[in-house]
């Protein structure tokens, strides 16, 4: 599925592995994507998510201040965060995690680690293109 590029995906990746970012970047800066701001920690992503205001935000669990969880606690309690894109990228695997992930908490898709470029760049797209697509139905603002 090819999303329009009339402009560049712009993303922002909270995660604690710089290592883990970096490779991020190289996987989406090749499909010609932005990564815009990053942070390794939840505190300083929530800044960060706060000035880009990215298209999409990759979101790991488990870092050293603040939880993934509560970061997006924080983004859908935000009116202006509430509607960005979150696609957790971790390392928990279990069914229950996604599970609750995808059903409970409702982010827009789990992708766990470690994953291709192909999974990343395919969930990036499907999560923006239903973005735009819910942005554009007025029942889907509350």
């Amino acid at each position: 599925m090819a999303v329009s590029n009339h402009r560049k995906i712009r993303i922002v990746c909270v995660e604690d592995d710089r290592d883990m970012i970096d490779l991020i970047r190289l996987i989406v800066t090749r499909r010609g994507y932005e990564l815009v701001g990053w942070a390794t920690g939840g505190l300083e992503g929530i800044d960060v998510i706060r000035r880009e205001k990215p298209d999409v935000v990759l979101l790991d669990l488990m870092m050293p201040d603040i939880d993934g969880w509560e970061v997006y606690q924080q983004m859908k309690a935000d009116p202006e965060l509430r509607n960005i894109p979150v696609i957790v990228v971790t390392a928990r695997a279990q069914d229950i995690d996604r599970l609750l992930g995808l059903y409970i908490a409702r982010v827009d898709d789990y992708l766990t680690k470690p994953f291709g470029p192909s999974e990343l760049i395919d969930s990036i797209e499907r999560v923006v293109s239903r973005s735009a697509v819910n942005l554009s139905d007025p029942e889907q603002h509350q």
